[in-house]
C-alpha cells in the first residue's frame, strides 16, 4: 500500500514537473488594429498583415483565426513558431456587395500561448464608386 501511494506521488510530481519544465508560448504582436484608411468601391478587396513574434520559451500554435464576418478572410501559419521566431497573419477584406462607409472587423484567433485569445481588428473607409 505505502509503494503504491509513494509510487503514484512520484508520477504526479514528475508529471507536473515535465509540464512546467515545457515553458509557455506567448504570441506578441506589433499592432493589433490595421486602418485601411480610404479605399474605391471600384476596388473593394484590400488586404493587410499583422507581424508577431513568439516571445515564449515553447513552441507557439496557432490553432483558428476567426473572422467576425464572410467578407473578411484570415490566413496564419499552421506550423508551429518556435520561440524567438516571427510569422504573420495576411488578412484580406473584400467589400463587394457591401455598403460603402467605415467598417470594423475583428479577426479572433485561439493559440497554445498566453494569452490563449487574441483579437486582431482591420477597419477603414470604402467610398462609392465613381
Amino acid at each position: 500500500m505505502m509503494k503504491k501511494l509513494l509510487l503514484t506521488t512520484l508520477c504526479v510530481a514528475a508529471s507536473l514537473l515535465a509540464t512546467w519544465a515545457q515553458g509557455t508560448a506567448k504570441i506578441t504582436f506589433e499592432k493589433d488594429t490595421f486602418h485601411f484608411g480610404a479605399f474605391s468601391e471600384n476596388n473593394p478587396k484590400v488586404t493587410c498583415k499583422f507581424k508577431f513574434k513568439n516571445t515564449g520559451d515553447a513552441l507557439l500554435v496557432i490553432h483558428q483565426a476567426i473572422a467576425s464576418c464572410g467578407c473578411t478572410v484570415p490566413v496564419y501559419p499552421k506550423e508551429p513558431i518556435k520561440p524567438g521566431e516571427e510569422g504573420e497573419v495576411t488578412v484580406t477584406y473584400n467589400g463587394a456587395g457591401k455598403f460603402p462607409g467605415h467598417f470594423r472587423k475583428s479577426i479572433t484567433l485561439r493559440t497554445n500561448g498566453k494569452p490563449e485569445i487574441v483579437r486582431l481588428y482591420i477597419e477603414g473607409d470604402m467610398t462609392p464608386k465613381e
